[in-house]
């Protein structure tokens, strides 16, 4: 499976032939699915919480005597019938919701969720993913760039913008970015640099996963990366 490799301004440079062990599996939805709704639900955090009468404070004495009195009889203040008492049912942070998959499942999702966007031509190599300065500015330029040329869709020149905003009087919204950028090699400065972009995501070769390549449209991949992440998944 071939594909073009571009440098940062869109402009091809070589072909480089794909493993078709990771970018050529045949897509089933039950399978990314599944792995999906478990990663999820193994980041999903248990915030909800209410004590029951354990947990409430007080309580260490008998309200009132047992007899005589000519009231119901009770044995603590944090009993659920009071206010202020303990909750009956109430939801726990002790829930557990997490969901085991098989290491072969998962990356098998993984693999299809690759081969989708290769397969749609979402992925853009690079070959090589370098940034003179550690700065946001740097970053969003090559990732708008690359994203203008190679989605004609996504593409508003200034030029084109102002004529329709002068003509029509209607405001022109620049594209919106969905992108996750793939690199082996400084992997903490690119993050640093894209955290606040918003629509993008900076991953490590080795910590590919199916979420973020399904939450975003395109895969910005340094090539180098493609042996990086055939060393890390296909043991």
């Amino acid at each position: 499976m071939k594909y073009q490799v571009h440098n940062t301004k869109g402009e091809e440079v070589k072909e480089v032939e794909l493993n078709p062990a990771i970018f050529g599996v045949e897509v089933k939805e039950s399978v990314v699915h599944q792995v999906a709704i478990a990663q999820m639900a193994n980041r999903r955090k248990i915030l909800a919480h209410a004590k029951d009468r354990s947990e409430v404070k007080g309580g260490g004495r008998k309200p009132w005597k047992q007899k005589g009195t000519g009231r119901a009889r009770h044995g603590s203040i944090r009993s659920p019938l009071w206010v202020g008492g303990g909750v009956t049912f109430g939801p726990s942070k002790l829930r557990n919701f997490s969901q085991k998959v098989n290491k072969k499942m998962k990356r098998k999702a993984l693999f299809m969720c690759l081969s989708d966007r290769a397969s749609d031509k979402q992925i853009v190599l690079l070959d090589k993913l370098e940034l003179k300065e550690s700065k946001t500015k740097e970053l969003n330029k090559i990732v708008v760039g690359l994203m203008a040329k190679l989605s004609p869709k996504n593409k508003v020149k200034k030029e084109e913008a102002g004529k329709e905003k002068k003509d029509k009087k209607k405001k022109v919204k620049p594209a919106k970015i969905s992108v996750v950028v793939v690199a082996s090699k400084n992997v903490a400065e690119l993050a640093r640099a894209g955290r606040n972009i918003s629509g993008l995501k900076i991953l490590g070769a080795d910590s590919l996963n199916v979420i973020d390549v399904l939450a975003h449209k395109y895969v910005i991949m340094a090539e180098d990366s493609l042996n990086a992440i055939e060393k890390t998944y296909l043991k």
